[in-house]
């Protein structure tokens, strides 16, 4: 099987997954008041529905294709050597709006490669939309092509401003407000995978967060490159294991966010 056909099956058989795992988290969505919820710190939950989400879905790449190595967020990462594909799920994103019972949450999975993420897919069962993309696949929801970006600057429209408690807020405060003051409106839904994918689709005009992990965002950045949107570099240095900054948007927008970033 050459590459090309690999990574075509492989994308294949990740959207059979992702709706798979989806359907799951929705029937623990529905009986949430059942759940057990744990803290694992600040403002960060789990539980059984995340777990089980993630084992769902490394049982099925592990019985497909067992030569992979899998990052999640919840079992962490197997061994690997750099000439392995990697595949790096969060099988909740946005656990505090899914225990809250609002439909802000999503199941995420992407595919890295030879250093290099090759497709991504993030799909949010409560609102019907899963969105995919990567290299030679096209970004599309729900299988229909996106359109083409929006233009503007930051003070045209809505961007997503992350923040986690890893975070100091002296560290987040200095950037947020010099946003505000540029004229910029912030959006936050809980999930960073599904803001990054309103931007690919042109909900949102961009998103900046100091510090995401990248099984929060692997995904959704696949499908903002597939739609011929500016984001950064997140692999750089050590980020698929420990987290980078992250900037995206139309040219213009990644500009202004970068100015602002380099700032505070």
């Amino acid at each position: 099987m050459t590459e090309t056909a690999s990574l075509k099956d492989r994308y294949a058989f990740a959207l059979q997954v992702i709706r798979e795992a989806g359907a799951l988290a929705q029937g623990y969505f529905r009986d949430r008041d059942a759940l057990t919820i744990k803290s694992k710190g600040l403002q960060d939950m789990a539980s059984e529905a995340d777990l089980n989400t993630e084992l769902l879905i490394r049982e099925r790449l592990a019985e497909r294709y067992p030569a992979d190595v899998f990052l999640g967020e919840e079992t962490g990462p197997t061994e690997f050597s750099p000439d392995q594909g990697i595949w790096v799920v969060d099988p909740i994103d946005g656990t505090q709006p899914f225990i809250s019972g609002l439909s802000g949450w999503c199941v995420s999975i992407a595919f890295v490669q030879g250093g290099e993420l090759r497709f991504g897919m993030v799909h949010a069962p409560e609102r019907d939309e899963l969105f995919a993309g990567g290299t030679d696949f096209p970004a599309t929801l729900n299988g229909v092509p996106l359109a083409p970006p929006r233009e503007g600057t930051i003070r045209d429209g809505l961007v997503a401003v992350g923040y986690s408690t890893r975070m100091p807020v002296a560290e987040f405060l200095p950037l947020f407000g010099a946003f505000l003051e540029k004229g910029g409106m912030f959006y936050r839904d809980g999930s960073g995978a599904l803001g990054l994918c309103y931007v690919a689709c042109g909900r949102l005009l961009g998103y900046v967060e100091l510090h995401i992990n990248s099984w929060d965002c692997l995904g959704a950045i696949a499908v903002i490159r597939a739609a011929g949107l500016q984001v950064s570099d997140f692999l750089a240095g050590d980020g698929l294991m420990t987290g980078n900054p992250i900037i995206a948007g139309n040219a213009v927008i990644y500009e202004e966010l970068q100015a602002l970033l380099e700032r505070r």
